[in-house]
């Protein structure tokens, strides 16, 4: 199970690393919050103070097509914040 999927970057997360140091990513649906830790720690190498996760069910979607109406949900997924010590930072763009 790859519990990290992906960093989410957005104007809203942006503002939240600037003023508290906390970074946001998306993960796996069935980690918990020691996992998550874990993992982070492990593949950028910094102390986590804190972890909270958040689930997202996938909204309902409908589009008019020569068919008819089409209606499907989006992805649900799990979203991870973590607040990070004081002085340290995770840099996205250093593995590129």
């Amino acid at each position: 199970m790859e519990i990290l999927k992906k960093p989410l970057l957005t104007e809203k997360v942006a503002q939240l690393t600037d003023k508290l140091n906390r970074y946001t990513f998306k993960v796996d649906h069935r980690a918990n919050k020691l996992q998550i830790k874990q993992a982070i720690e492990k593949m950028y190498g910094v102390n986590i103070t804190a972890v909270n996760t958040m689930k997202y069910v996938g909204k309902l979607k409908s589009r008019n097509t020569k068919a008819g109406v089409v209606s499907g949900r989006a992805a649900a997924y799990k979203k991870a914040i973590i607040t990070l010590k004081d002085g340290e930072t995770i840099d996205f763009y250093s593995n590129i």
